[in-house]
Order: structure tokens, then sequence, then C-alpha cells
């Protein structure tokens, strides 16, 4: 098995104003156990040891536009984490695409759905041994 067993190594998004959404994402991230590893000029990163969630300005200086279907799914830590990422979300000007609880996608799939400041959609999820149906196999 790989060292390092995720497919992704970070994920970044759009966004039109930085300050904006980096204020917005500090206070999203926090409870998920995210810090801000990175400033750049046009970009701004979190994770928990290395740079996995980043926004930015778009590089073809276009407006930032989120896209139609596309949703990020970060872990939670707990439902507790889950359940303070939404009101935190909240607070700061996002807005509710699914208000936290139980989903019916595994079991004790616990999860809330925000829209940031841009309109992408981040969802926060807490699963109870996530992935140890897959390693099993």
């Amino acid at each position: 098995m790989d060292e390092n067993p995720s497919i992704l190594n970070h994920i970044s998004i759009g966004v039109s104003d930085l300050d904006r959404a980096g204020a917005f994402y500090d206070a999203t991230l926090s409870p998920l156990g995210c810090r801000r590893i990175e400033e750049m000029e046009f970009a701004i990163s979190w994770g928990k040891v290395f740079p996995e969630f980043w926004i930015g300005l778009p590089f073809n200086q276009q407006k930032a536009s989120a896209g139609n279907g596309v949703h990020i799914a970060l872990t939670a830590p707990s439902q507790a984490a889950v359940d303070a990422f939404f009101k935190a979300a909240l607070e700061h000007g996002g807005i509710s695409d699914g208000e936290p609880g139980i989903r019916p996608y595994a079991p004790g799939y616990y999860a809330a759905y925000i829209l940031d400041l841009d309109g992408n959609k981040i969802e926060a999820v807490y699963m109870p041994n996530m992935g140890a149906e897959y390693l099993q196999a």
C-alpha cells in the first residue's frame, strides 16, 4: 500500500475577493481542525499538516464562478465539528445548502452543506470509521 492512501493532493477554488474569502474560510475551517498555512498575493491555503485546500483569484483574471453540480467535501473530526462549521459559515455570510444531519450515503454519515461567498458548495462530513469498509477489501 502507498505511504499516503489518499488520491487527493489539494483542491483549489476561485474566489472574487481574497481577503473576504480568507476571513470566511478562517472561521469555517477552524472547527474542522484546519489552519491557514500559506498566503500569497493571489491565493491562500489551509490544511491540517500541509496545504490541502486553496482559494485563489482566477489565473485567467476572469470572474470567479462556482461549478454547477460540483461540491467539495471536507472531513470533520466529529458531529460537533460539522455543526460548528455550519454555524460559522452562516455567521460569516455563507448560505445553508443543507443543515447538519444524518445522510443516507453510508452508515453514520453526518454532514452539512453551505454555499460560500462566491457560491461554491462546501460540505463538512463526519463518518465514524471512515474508509474501514474499503480497507477490508
